[in-house]
């Protein structure tokens, strides 16, 4: 598994279909865990969707937004939402075989 990170519109989504053809790309993680927080679901629920999506495809490349920083949102909701994609992008970050960081269409290789 690859994750890919960066603010958004910076060419993360374009850099892994170009580098990883034919891959399997899980864009916009982000989106997924705000709205599976919205339905009621557990960050460990959420985790475990991960790794059965990890498990079934091992050369998943999951790309997400940087998003937790800026202004801090005054919403308690919106601060959870932040806060647990950062969480989980920590756990994604420590199981991947790779993870980059695209600023401006270049990446930075973190691990």
């Amino acid at each position: 598994m690859r994750l890919i990170i960066g603010g958004r519109a910076q060419g993360k989504t374009a850099l892994a279909q170009e580098r990883y053809p034919g891959a399997v790309i899980w864009d916009e993680f982000h989106l997924f865990v705000k709205e599976s927080l919205l339905k009621g679901m557990e960050p460990a629920q959420i985790w475990e969707e991960v790794l059965k999506r990890t498990e079934a495809q091992p050369d998943l490349i999951i790309i997400s937004d940087e998003i937790g920083n800026g202004i801090v949102p005054m919403d308690r909701e919106e601060r959870r939402y932040r806060e647990e994609t950062g969480r989980l992008l920590c756990k994604i970050a420590e199981r991947a075989e790779s993870v980059e960081r695209v600023i401006c269409g270049i990446p930075v290789k973190l691990k």
